[in-house]
């Protein structure tokens, strides 16, 4: 049996933009539906979301089905979190609070096996589809991507230095994190950060890596396209519900009932 291709990651090596959902109901019926809509990716957000190792374990099933990358956000650059998400399957992972480029090592580390790094030898899981992947640890990096979250005023410092590490296919810039890092926090689009969020974007190309982000702003992620963006979340699952509900409710509310 022969390790599935990353078709996201060679995509991203090839400068071809991704258009992804960022998914956050925790539901692996709610990421069923999605991946159907055609969305090149579509990201499992363990970090502010209430999902645990089983639940993006049975939405990674969901995702099997269709040509959709799943990217898996962890909690935190943390080796046995990263380590057990790997063995679920995930081939593609975004690791939050990167801020060094020693961060940047430390992450890699945790995703190679010895001598490249660290990551513990698992036997029957589903990366190696039980056991029937007789070659994976030979061949898994080919197939493995990268993303590193940068997020904070001394992380766009660091920037071409974190690039810089070897293992590292992309850099997500997060907003949100990157706003209150310069005392604009609940704020999403300040004009002393919008710049910086173009900046970063270009540098990360010019450093040949894989720039990232996510808005649903339309005009906003058309943007951040145009400026270099590859890897690009134009809308969360939460949000799209939360606005049709809205909407469906607001339409019938008017004239009958308070």
């Amino acid at each position: 049996m022969e390790l599935p291709i990353n078709a996201f990651k060679h995509a991203l090596a090839a400068g071809k933009p991704q258009i992804g959902l960022w998914s956050s109901l925790s539901s692996h019926l709610t990421v069923e539906l999605i991946a159907g809509a055609g969305f090149d990716w579509i990201l499992l957000d363990m970090e502010h979301a209430p999902n645990d190792l089983e639940s993006v374990h049975t939405q990674l099933q969901a995702v099997a089905a269709y040509p959709t990358q799943a990217v898996v956000r962890v909690p935190w650059n943390d080796m046995v979190m990263l380590k057990r998400v790997l063995d679920i399957g995930a081939q593609t992972v975004l690791i939050p609070m990167i801020d060094t480029p020693e961060q940047a090592r430390e992450a890699v580390s945790y995703t190679r096996y010895p001598p490249k790094g660290v990551r513990g030898m698992g036997g029957t899981t589903r990366a190696t589809r039980y056991g029937r992947i007789k070659n994976y640890p030979q061949v898994v990096e080919r197939e493995l991507c990268v993303l590193l979250q940068v997020e904070t005023a001394q992380a766009l410092d660091n920037l071409e230095a974190i690039a810089a590490v070897e293992g590292v296919d992309g850099i997500f810039i997060g907003p949100a994190d990157l706003h209150a890092s310069f005392g604009h926090a609940g704020e999403g689009h300040h004009p002393e950060i919008w710049p910086k969020i173009e900046d970063a974007m270009r540098r990360i190309r010019a450093a040949g890596k894989a720039p990232g982000f996510l808005t649903p702003v339309e005009a906003d992620s058309r943007r951040i396209l145009e400026v270099g963006g590859l890897f690009v979340a134009v809308g969360t699952d939460a949000n799209l519900l939360m606005r049709g509900a809205d909407a469906l409710c607001a339409r019938f509310r008017t004239g009958y009932g308070a």
